[in-house]
């Protein structure tokens, strides 16, 4: 069943967020907003109130004072400090009535998410466009740069969805790696990825395979290599967590093989991987299409 609209608009490219609420013993929706997200402070959440920017199902505002309603759906406006601006713009490849094919650039999440909102890909595409109904049909790394591919409308979401839970797309990637002319690269890497003890962090586990990538060198240059990596599968991080296995890590990478302190994006040092293209037989219309980032790597 599709989600019913949203009782408040989009406002700087984000819609409002949603949340329902349980069975409880919350004298006021305020108290349960205030104990929920504990990051915000019961000021704050009744001068949002006030303003009119958290509203019930039927676009009804939510006073400080209004009791509490367990099965409820509340919308409300999610606020972020300032966000670090991303000093590099996306491309669009393609547009038609059901696809937008986008060049994403390092740093930029696909979707919010966390602390990264209006520094999304989404929501400056939103902006930009003016495309509210626009939806990611897959995602990549924030620190990867590349093709990604948005649903136009939710119509013919379903088609596009179903290409990669078939494994009907193809996906080239590429990526640096520190070459020494020792290392053996196979033409596959097939192994059991599971969670880190690190949220941030996945590895490799002994059991049924559930990730496969293959390999290919295509450039050396001075204790560098450039590989093209095509994953069967669509694990997170299944590449770096692959290129890592094999001792051949990629370039910048904070995360594999070491774990790194977070800090400041260095927008000097980019993870050194690239969704070069994705190739499919287009549901729609029946059109094969293929789409290329315009990006390089470097060594």
């Amino acid at each position: 069943m599709p989600m019913p609209a949203a009782p408040l608009p989009t406002r700087d490219g984000v819609g409002p967020s949603r949340v329902a609420l349980p069975p409880g013993p919350w004298p006021t929706i305020a108290d349960f907003l205030a104990q929920r997200f504990t990051a915000i402070s019961r000021d704050t959440w009744e001068a949002r109130m006030r303003a009119g920017e958290v509203v019930d199902g039927q676009g009804v505002p939510v006073t400080p004072e209004r009791p509490y309603q367990p099965r409820l759906h509340i919308y409300y406006y999610r606020s972020l400090e300032q966000e670090r601006p991303v000093p590099f713009e996306e491309q669009v490849l393609f547009r038609d009535a059901h696809l937008l094919a986008v060049d994403k650039p390092h740093f930029l999440t696909v979707a919010p998410v966390g602390k990264y909102v209006q520094q999304s890909l989404l929501v400056r595409l939103q902006r930009r466009l003016g495309m509210d109904q626009l939806a990611p049909l897959h995602r990549i790394d924030r620190e990867t740069a590349g093709v990604v591919l948005f649903s136009v409308q939710p119509a013919t979401r379903h088609a596009y969805h179903a290409l990669f839970a078939d494994r009907a797309v193809d996906k080239q990637y590429e990526a640096i790696v520190p070459w020494d002319g020792t290392a053996v690269l196979p033409p596959m890497r097939h192994s059991r990825l599971v969670d880190d003890t690190h949220f941030m962090r996945m590895r490799e586990a002994d059991g049924e395979p559930n990730a496969e990538t293959r390999f290919e060198l295509l450039e050396v240059r001075d204790g560098w290599a450039r590989l093209r990596l095509s994953p069967r599968t669509g694990r997170r991080h299944q590449l770096r967590v692959h290129c890592a296995a094999l001792g051949l890590p990629i370039r910048n990478d904070t995360l594999y093989p070491t774990l790194l302190p977070e800090g400041a994006d260095d927008f000097d040092r980019p993870l050194q991987l690239l969704a070069k293209s994705l190739a499919f037989r287009d549901p729609i219309d029946g059109q094969p299409r293929e789409f290329t980032s315009t990006r390089s790597l470097f060594f």
